[in-house]
């Protein structure tokens, strides 16, 4: 596919890396000359220095025969002017990212009436992710496929665990689950298992599972999987405010810690039944005076990622609580992976699956049938969901039969709204759906999954 991104900054960086890694043609058009030289210098991309709401610069960068436009600069009516003009220059389809929540209250007029084939508000996605983790705290990431159907739980396994020295073979027999591990990390290593793995404590496992079936083997395993019934708030930006909205709708008593007395008086206007604090988060004392220590959860969405880091740490020590860590800039990922961090989302790379998603789906309708894909471990393990269509090398065979690449499982099949953990005997059917985990990155079609 032909795509043009406006803006080069951390989302738009993302997706150029992302989209070209998967084949298709990207150029990056944006106003600073060292921006688009840096992603010619690390990616295998097309770059313009210019205006991208310009029709000039847009024909350009070949607006005409482009199939998609993305535009994700720091202005939300600069995004929406973009894809306007793509509209009319080029009839490709649209996405823009908007950001400001008063245009989040009117977005369905907005895309009726701009023709956009999606807006994406980093805010707003990285608040719904939280707010499933929160909902479920005992996972560090969650994941849903098949529209929800299916969901890949991320977790660690604690001392004292049940799951400590078990094979992998053995837990549908022991614990009578069915559930499927498809990730071990194991500190710096990933592995596909196999059913000879032996699980270990301190490992980080990804099942796959239905939500019923992933609600049983927690209870098996002896972890609590209720919600948080409170949370701390460090920092009153955006995604708090979206956060709160969603947490409060879910019946959790929600604090939010907040230095600039200005937002302080605008959240308690728009969030009344949060309680809102003017307060410095960054310091120990007031923390600890509003109750951290006796608080379910704590997420930190202050404006800086170092002090984000720190304060998780700091509320990993005081007490045995959910702790969530928003992160925008900083790229010592094996650092950070090191930390007690618990669960870490980075909003650029939220956004980018939303749109790597309809990208996907995009090419799912000339050749490519990936439905879906998230990355499991960053950079290391993909899970994509694919449809078995007519003529696909695997139709009508059973698993065993499959000549499957290394360091590749299939972690369940959706038939009908039926949800299969798959076995050797198993076969793929016409329109089934499949979840693929893999640390072979950049697979397109089901056929992708065989040994050439």
């Amino acid at each position: 596919m032909q795509i043009i991104i406006v803006g080069g900054g951390k989302v738009g960086s993302t997706l150029a890396e992302q989209l070209s890694k998967e084949g298709n043609d990207i150029t990056v058009i944006d106003r600073r000359y060292e921006v688009v030289q840096n992603l010619l210098n690390e990616f295998d991309v097309m770059g313009i220095v210019g205006n991208g709401s310009s029709h000039k610069v847009q024909i350009e960068a070949g607006i005409e025969n482009a199939d998609l436009l993305i535009a994700v600069t720091g202005s939300d009516e600069l995004n929406l002017l973009c894809c306007l003009i793509a509209k009319k220059a080029g009839n490709c389809q649209t996405i823009a990212r908007v950001r400001n929540p008063e245009y989040n209250e009117e977005m369905r007029f907005i895309k009726e009436e701009l023709g956009l084939a999606m807006a994406i508000n980093p805010e707003l996605a990285s608040a719904v992710e939280m707010a499933r983790v929160l909902r479920f705290p005992t996972a560090i990431k969650i994941e849903t496929f098949a529209k929800g159907k299916v969901e890949v739980l991320k977790f660690k396994i604690g001392k004292g665990s049940v799951l400590n020295n078990i094979q992998v073979s053995q837990i549908a027999t022991k614990l009578k689950c069915d559930v499927l591990v498809c990730a071990v990390e194991r500190e710096d290593d990933v592995i596909i298992p196999t059913g000879n793995t032996i699980l270990r404590e301190n490992d980080i496992i990804s099942i796959v599972a239905s939500p019923k079936h992933s609600s049983q083997f927690f209870k098996r395993i002896n972890i609590v999987t209720n919600q948080v019934r409170n949370t701390m708030i460090a920092g009153g930006g955006e995604i708090a405010y979206y956060l709160t909205k969603q947490l409060l709708n879910m019946g959790i008593e929600v604090k939010i810690i907040e230095k600039d007395k200005a937002r302080c008086e605008e959240l308690s206007e728009l969030l009344p039944k949060a309680s809102i604090i003017l307060g410095d988060a960054s310091s120990q004392q007031v923390l600890m005076e509003e109750g951290l220590a006796n608080m379910d959860s704590f997420v930190t969405l202050t404006n800086m990622d170092e002090e984000n880091i720190l304060l998780s740490l700091f509320a990993r020590r005081v007490s045995n609580m959910k702790v969530i860590t928003k992160i925008s800039s900083i790229a010592f990922n094996d650092v950070i992976n090191h930390l007690d961090l618990d669960t870490i989302i980075y909003p650029k790379y939220v956004t980018s699956e939303y749109i790597m998603g309809y990208v996907r789906a995009m090419k799912n309708s000339i050749g490519s049938n990936v439905e879906n894909m998230y990355r499991l471990v960053e950079n290391k393990v993909e899970a994509l969901e694919f449809v078995i269509r007519e003529k696909a090398p695997v139709l009508n065979k059973t698993l065993e039969q499959l000549d499957l690449k290394e360091n590749l499982l299939i972690g369940c099949i959706n038939r009908n709204g039926e949800i299969i953990t798959p076995k050797g005997q198993d076969v793929l059917k016409l329109g089934d759906t499949v979840v693929v985990v893999t640390t072979n990155t950049g697979l397109k079609d089901i056929s992708d999954i065989l040994r050439d």
